[in-house]
C-alpha cells in the first residue's frame, strides 16, 4: 500500500523549498502525496500564489483560509490547526512534511504530534532572528524526522536531544532548482514583469515583529534611503507578518517613480533568474543568507531578522539608519567565489527519496526520546 504524505505550504518561500520534493514522489508508485495550502498563497495583494501551485498539476491539492479579521499570529496559528486537524483525519497520512519557521509549519507540527502521526521538519537547526527562531526550534521539537540542510544545523538539532538515526542532511532543496537547467532566461522574466532596467538590485524588506513597534520608522528610513539612492530596483512584497501594512504604506511612495517597479510576488524559478542577473540585493530576506552566495550575488543585510545567520565576508551587515543605507549602499560589493557548499550541492529531491524508500523511516517511534550529549 502506497504511504500518504501530506506537504504544508503557506508562504510562496516554503512552497519554493518543497517544491522538488513533491515533483520527486509525485509519480511513484510507493507514495501517494498531498498538498495542504493557506496562508499567503490564498491572498490577492501578495500575488495569490495558490495559482503557482496549480501550475505545477499536483494530483492532490487542497486550499485552506487562515487568515483571521487581527493579524496576530496567534489566531493565525489556531485557525490553522482547526483547519488542518480536519484534512488530515480525513487524508489519514502516514507523514506530514512541514519547512522552516513559519506558524503554519508550527501548527502542521501540532497536529501531527497529537494525533500520532509522523512529523518531517525542513531545514530545523537553523538559527533564526526574532520569533521566528523560536517557532523553528517549536517546529523541531514537535517533529519525528528532520532534513537538515548541513552539519551545522544537523550539529544543533543533536544539542536539542533529537536522535542521529531521525536527522537526515540532504541540503536545501531549493537549490535543486537553482541548479535546474530549466530556469527561464532573464528577457523572459523581464517581459512577464514587465522591467525595464538593464542593472537593478532587488529589494525584499519583510517585517520583525519582536520590533513591531519600531517598524514605522524603520521602513521610513529604509524607503527614504531608496528614494535618495540612484540605482533601479525590482521592489517584491514582504510576506504576510504582523507589520506587513507598515512596509505596503511606505512603498506606496515608490508608486509612479521609473526607478522602482514594485510587484506582489514572483514565481520561484522567475524569482531565482532575477537574483542570477540582479547586481546585489538588499533587506532582510533569507534569499540575501542563502540563495545570493550561489550565484556570488553580494547582499545588504539590514537589521536584526538574519542575526546569527548573515556573517559571511560578502555580506554588509547594517542598521535601520538612512545615512547608513546609504553607506551600504555607495560601498563597493567584493567580488566572491560562489558558495555551492554550505546547503548542499542540488540533489536534495534524490537524497529525499532514498530516504522515504528506507523501511526504517517508517518505523521510527512515535514516542520521541530525548538523547543526552
Amino acid at each position: 500500500m502506497s504511504k500518504k504524505i501530506v506537504f504544508l505550504s503557506g508562504t510562496r518561500a516554503d512552497f519554493g523549498k518543497i517544491k522538488s520534493l513533491i515533483q520527486i514522489i509525485e509519480n511513484k508508485e510507493n507514495f501517494e502525496p498531498y498538498v495542504f495550502v493557506t496562508g499567503m498563497h490564498l491572498i490577492e495583494k501578495y500575488g495569490y500564489t495558490l495559482i503557482e501551485i496549480e501550475r505545477c498539476n499536483f494530483s492532490n491539492i487542497y486550499t485552506f483560509e487562515n487568515q483571521t479579521s487581527e493579524t496576530t499570529m496567534d489566531l493565525t496559528l489556531a485557525k490553522t490547526i482547526e483547519g488542518f486537524s480536519g484534512y488530515i483525519k480525513n487524508i489519514k497520512p502516514d507523514l506530514i512534511i512541514v519547512h522552516g519557521d513559519r506558524v503554519e509549519a508550527l501548527a502542521g507540527a501540532i497536529v501531527g504530534s497529537l494525533n500520532n502521526i509522523l512529523v518531517a521538519h525542513i531545514e530545523g537547526g537553523e538559527i533564526s532572528g526574532t520569533i521566528d527562531g523560536l517557532i523553528r526550534h517549536s517546529v523541531s521539537k514537535m517533529s519525528h524526522i528532520h532534513y537538515a540542510s548541513n552539519e551545522n544545523a544537523r550539529h544543533r538539532l543533536l544539542q536539542m536531544g533529537e536522535m542521529k538515526s531521525s536527522i537526515k542532511v540532504i541540503g536545501s532543496p531549493d537549490v535543486d532548482i537553482m541548479f535546474s537547467n530549466e530556469l527561464p532566461s532573464i528577457d523572459e522574466v523581464k517581459k512577464y514583469y514587465e522591467i525595464q532596467y538593464q542593472s537593478f538590485g532587488i529589494v525584499m524588506l519583510h517585517p520583525v515583529t519582536t520590533e513591531y513597534g519600531k517598524m514605522k520608522e524603520y521602513v521610513q528610513n529604509f524607503v527614504d534611503a531608496l528614494l535618495e539612492d540612484s540605482k533601479d530596483y525590482v521592489v517584491i512584497y514582504p510576506n504576510n507578518d504582523l507589520g506587513s501594512e507598515l512596509i505596503l504604506n511606505e512603498y506606496k511612495r515608490l508608486e509612479n517613480n521609473s526607478r522602482f517597479r514594485v510587484i506582489p510576488s514572483v514565481r520561484f524559478e522567475y524569482f531565482l533568474t532575477l537574483l542570477k542577473k540582479s547586481k546585489f540585493i538588499i533587506g532582510n530576506s533569507s534569499a540575501g543568507i542563502r540563495e545570493a552566495p550561489y550565484y556570488s550575488i553580494p547582499t545588504i543585510n539590514i537589521g536584526t531578522r538574519q542575526k546569527n545567520r548573515a556573517l559571511h565576508s560578502h555580506i554588509i551587515n547594517t542598521n535601520y539608519n538612512k545615512e547608513d543605507i546609504l553607506e551600504a549602499l555607495n560601498s563597493e560589493f567584493k567580488s566572491y567565489n560562489k558558495d555551492t557548499k554550505a546547503f548542499g550541492t542540488g540533489n536534495s529531491s534524490q537524497l529525499f527519496l532514498e530516504s522515504l524508500m528506507d523501511e526504517s523511516l517508517w518505523g521510527l517511534n512515535h514516542q520521541k526520546q530525548f538523547v543526552d550529549l
